[in-house]
């Protein structure tokens, strides 16, 4: 693999089998969608930003 160009690298993510992983995944994705919801217009000013017109 290094041959290739490629480097071992060591990652830390959240263990899924901890207890509370999913209430703390439901509580952010709630929260998420809670903050999009009160964004309305935020789907046109994203399409105005990525829009080709500019």
């Amino acid at each position: 693999m290094r041959a290739a160009g490629l480097r071992p690298v060591q990652i830390w993510i959240p263990d899924n089998r901890r207890p509370g992983f999913a209430d703390e995944c439901r509580r952010q994705a709630e929260a998420v969608a809670a903050a999009d919801a009160a964004a309305r217009d935020l789907d046109a000013f994203i399409d105005a930003a990525l829009s080709d017109d500019a």
